[in-house]
């Protein structure tokens, strides 16, 4: 333990400091891993504090390849994989099935629990440096045109540390430290209700995303049964996490309708509140955002945690081809080029999302059957369900 400690020593230099370690920020430090590049990882939750989380995580299989190359993906206990996307609307006819052979992929993704995917993150990290310090809360930043400087309590002492770079991957509320950047945010009004839940159909490799007036309802093949992500109004989320199992797979029943025959059980329900919120810029002077501390957005289509992870890794590629040009990390101009890079697939992920949820979120008839009628066109039009899948998978260099 006195060797860790040591290591953050208020004269510590690191060439990156990289503030939330959950799996964006832990991608970027395996990414960094044997490259030369001195990085710290600071992370205000113990690893005891991260129980056992029930959210599942919808990953492409561009998000697969990235966990493969950080020798990330042979850790995890387990994952389901996704054969086919069915997405119908509810109250029209219409409805587009995606498989894997039209985006030009083995798989469309894989569903993994969180929980499984941090343990297996956090393992491989720790086990190939010690420079990751868990229960260390970040107070301040301070930067200038050379480095920042981190200020963080850790195991009861004040201390801090210095970077060319500092990389925010926590959940945004240090970037509000920083002038020149702003959060733009939209309140859905919604409430994600998530669980796992049994039918009387098993999964055979299908995720069902279903559009209702009151928001999208996905199921998503996990295990031998789904992971179930339920979007209601912040009324109903309170009414139907306290209902008992028999109650809740009945009402469930009757808004997702029967093809999967009927719901025999639950587990634990949780829910959390829906909002879109962005940062302009994701940059500042020596400073990087990446995850949901440079976006956070709806769960529909599940591409908020795939974005977050092309992030990290589109950041670790700038960072090594800046050393192997022996250029500085952390310019303003190497800075520069990480956004414009990110900033389409950034821009087109919200968009894609948002537009979603308005457009099919809605109690016109009218308006559902053209939803509808507009899912059908699209099942007709391979070249077009192609390209939408690409950009799904890989984002907007699909």
């Amino acid at each position: 333990m006195e060797e860790i400690i040591k290591r953050f020593m208020p004269t510590d230099h690191y060439d990156i400091v990289i503030i939330g370690g959950g799996p964006v920020g832990m991608a970027l430090a395996l990414a960094l891993n044997d490259t030369g590049i001195s990085c710290l990882l600071l992370e205000a939750r113990e690893l005891t504090d991260k129980t056992e989380d029930p959210r599942p995580l919808a990953l492409s299989y561009g998000s697969h390849l990235i966990l493969q190359r950080l020798s990330v993906w042979s850790n995890l206990q387990s994952y389901t994989p996704i054969t086919t996307i069915h997405i119908s609307n509810r109250g029209s006819l219409g409805l587009t099935i995606l498989t894997p052979e039209q985006a030009g992929v083995p798989t469309l993704g894989f569903v993994v629990n969180y929980h499984d995917l941090y343990t297996a993150m956090h393992n491989k990290l720790t086990a190939h440096q010690n420079n990751y310090a868990g229960g260390a809360i970040v107070t301040r930043l301070d930067v200038n045109e050379k480095e920042g400087t981190v200020y963080f309590n850790y195991q009861g002492k004040e201390e801090k540390t210095t970077a060319t770079l500092l990389v925010l991957a926590d959940g945004g509320q240090l970037a509000k430290q920083i002038p020149d950047i702003t959060y733009q945010s939209y309140d859905y009004q919604q409430w994600a209700v998530v669980a796992n839940v049994k039918a009387d159909i098993k999964q055979s490799g299908i995720a069902y995303e279903r559009f209702t007036s009151n928001g999208p309802i996905a199921l998503l093949p996990h295990h031998e049964d789904f992971a179930l992500v339920w979007t209601v109004s912040p009324e109903t989320a309170k009414e139907i996490t306290t209902l008992d199992d028999e109650t809740f797979v009945t009402r469930l029943y009757q808004h997702f309708g029967d093809r999967l025959g009927k719901f025999v059980a639950a587990g634990k329900r949780s829910a959390f509140p829906l909002m879109l919120k962005f940062a302009t810029p994701n940059i500042s002077q020596r400073i990087a955002l990446i995850g949901n501390a440079a976006q956070t957005l709806h769960p529909v289509a599940g591409q908020g945690f795939n974005l977050g992870l092309r992030d990290a890794y589109e950041l670790a590629n700038e960072i090594i081809s800046t050393q192997r040009a022996c250029a500085e990390i952390g310019t303003s101009a190497m800075l520069s080029r990480y956004h414009q890079k990110r900033q389409i697939d950034s821009y087109a992920g919200r968009f894609f999302t948002d537009s979603l949820v308005k457009i099919f979120t809605n109690e016109s008839r009218i308006l559902k059957q053209a939803c509808g009628f507009g899912l059908s066109i699209l099942d007709c039009m391979p070249p077009l369900k192609r390209f939408i899948s690409r950009r799904m998978i890989f984002g907007a260099r699909g």
